[in-house]
């Protein structure tokens, strides 16, 4: 890979950590509290370890089979996240690829990653926040039963929330965020994952800890 594309990859990272802590700042949250999840869809290894390189400490994958070879060749440089739609029959490949499931919304899914674990292992609640048919997750309303039901599985360590956001203007997105932010806070649950190259620094105003970042930090993705 050119040495300037490595060079922009790091330039993007920075401009982004810089809105990470200008957001902070409007709302007197500690900047340190918020994590880059390079979001590696499509991105060839070289930028993702160029990604790496630069800081970044968790990729995010969408696909199985996409992200095995990448894991293979990368290893663990990073911590690995699943962060698209999870069949349940492919959950143990996953809890073996991964280091955290972040699109868990079946209580099925969750006994098939429970059953394949041996120790307790990382995963995230999705939720449907903008209640949009085309998309997974649960309803906001259906969250604490279901939350009630996978926490006595004795394998899962859930540390918070996801969503997806509606594709707005950013200012758009925030009441969706804020209710995501009241959400985690009624179960107690520390980590937010939301926010993307579009609507991160509203997401981070709103409480977001890790915002999951493509196109800001790569450009567009390969085809």
């Amino acid at each position: 890979m050119a040495k300037d594309l490595a060079a922009e990859i790091e330039e993007n990272l920075v401009g982004i950590e810089k809105d990470i802590a200008e957001s902070c700042a409007r709302v007197g949250r500690n900047a340190n509290k918020v994590k880059v999840l390079a979001a590696t869809k499509s991105q060839s290894v070289e930028k993702i370890q160029a990604a790496i390189d630069a800081g970044i400490k968790i990729c995010g994958e969408n696909y199985l089979q996409e992200a095995e070879k990448k894991i293979n060749e990368i290893g663990p440089a990073a911590k690995w996240h699943f962060i698209g739609h999870l069949q349940t029959n492919k959950a143990k490949k996953a809890v073996e690829l991964f280091d955290c499931i972040q699109s868990v919304d079946t209580a099925k899914l969750a006994r098939k990653i429970d059953n394949a674990c041996r120790k307790p292992f990382s995963v995230f609640i999705e939720v449907n926040i903008g209640r949009e048919e085309n998309k997974f997750g649960l309803l906001p309303e259906n969250l604490q039963s279901f939350y009630s039901e996978i926490s006595e599985l004795p394998n899962l360590d859930v540390k918070g929330l996801f969503c997806m956001a509606p594709f707005l203007f950013p200012e758009q997105t925030r009441p969706y965020f804020k209710e995501m932010q009241r959400l985690a806070e009624n179960l107690s649950l520390k980590e937010l994952s939301m926010g993307t190259s579009n609507d991160y620094f509203t997401a981070v105003e709103e409480g977001s800890t890790m915002i999951r970042i493509g196109t800001a930090l790569f450009g567009e993705r390969e085809k």
